[in-house]
Formats: C-alpha cells, structure tokens, sequence
C-alpha cells in the first residue's frame, strides 16, 4: 500500500530563474542541490511547512532526458503557453498573501475571488506554471 507522496516533477525551462521564484518570492526551502557527475542539476525544494513534501523537483527540458526531441519540444511549447497547470498552494489569508507576492513581483493571472471552497487567486512561475493559490472564506 502507498502511504504518501515523497517527489513531483515541475518542469522548467531555466533552473536559475525558477529557483529565484520559488525561493526568494514564494518562500520555498531548498531540500537539495547538487550538480551530477553528467552535468545534470538535481534541484528539490519544499514549501516550509512540509519538508518531507518536495512538490518542486524543477527539471529543465533537455536532451537525454526520457523524451524524444518532438515531445520536449511539444512541452516547451505548452509550458510556454501556462497550458500545463502545476497545483494548488495554501496560505491561511489568501488576500494579504496575494498583496505581499504581487510587491515582490509575482505574476497574477487573476486577484483573489471568493468560491464556494474558499479565497483563490491564480498564479504563474517564470516559465509558464500556474497554480491555483487558495485560502479558507472570509468570515
């Protein structure tokens, strides 16, 4: 029986620019770092409140990987495109956690609108990811 999720992938198109959005803008911790023997950069991290979760394996579409040409370039093209949504993220106040991203200088794809889950605004990493930002109703 499987009892939790340990690693999920996020592609990416430039390491450095993500590791800056996730890390310096939306607060994530870099699990690990390091540059492989092939030259490959294995680059983890985990939103602060759940270390044992790395939702960001950030990978870079290259060669060698387990995709032919065609594919990764279908993929660049729809992550270009914000066609391949990457999740959903959590903060207890979705409206001043929007406010305090949008200074850092976060892209929105929309403000915060109240549904019937809860607060949700939609996000965008620098490479075309969105994710739906959600926090609990307004009381």
């Amino acid at each position: 029986m499987i009892t939790k999720m340990s690693h999920t992938s996020l592609f990416v198109l430039d390491q450095d620019k993500a590791y800056d959005f996730y890390v310096n803008k939306l607060g994530f911790k870099v699990n690990t770092d390091v540059t492989m023997e092939n030259g490959f950069r294995w680059l983890t991290l985990n939103p602060p409140e759940q270390p044992d979760l790395e939702i960001a394996i950030l990978l870079p579409l290259h060669e060698g990987m387990q995709y032919d040409e065609e594919t990764r370039n279908a993929y660049k093209v729809l992550l270009e495109k914000g066609a391949l949504g990457a999740g959903v993220l959590y903060t207890p106040d979705c409206r001043a956690t929007y406010e305090e991203l949008k200074a850092k200088g976060v892209v929105f794809k929309s403000e915060p609108k109240e549904q019937f889950y809860g607060i949700e605004a939609i996000i965008t990493d620098s490479c075309g990811n969105w994710f739906s930002m959600t926090g609990p109703k307004e009381t």
